[in-house]
């Protein structure tokens, strides 16, 4: 277990994968199947970065963590919905099956389709 120094913020901060037993991240939790429920921080993991200065990870008590609440009907639809108008491109109507890239914004045959006619 690393010994925990203090930060100006005032919480407690241990070195990279050392923290105390009974403490999680975020994602730590959601694969526990786990949610911090409102509870506050309690400490942070930090890791030092060469250039844009040291990488922070909250951490929150798995004790006082709550089950992740699950999805409603309602939100498998709304889901659905955005998902399928992610793949749907613009130009031709159709639906790609994979999601349209950002850079483009219409699917692949209807970005090269003015390469093919030039």
């Amino acid at each position: 277990m690393g010994r925990p120094s203090r930060k100006p913020c005032g919480l407690p901060t241990y070195p990279w994968r050392l923290a105390p037993d009974g403490l999680a991240t975020r994602r730590q939790l959601r694969a526990f199947g786990l949610r911090p429920g409102g509870q506050p921080v309690v400490a942070q993991v930090e890791r030092p970065r060469r250039r844009r200065g040291p990488l922070v990870a909250y951490l929150y008590r798995i004790d006082q963590a709550k089950p992740v609440r699950r999805m409603t009907p309602g939100k498998w639809a709304a889901l659905a919905k955005a998902n399928a108008a992610r793949r749907t491109c613009p130009v031709c109507r159709r639906d790609a099956g994979y999601t349209l890239p950002t850079s483009l914004g219409v699917c692949v045959p209807c970005a090269d389709a003015p390469a093919l006619a030039a």
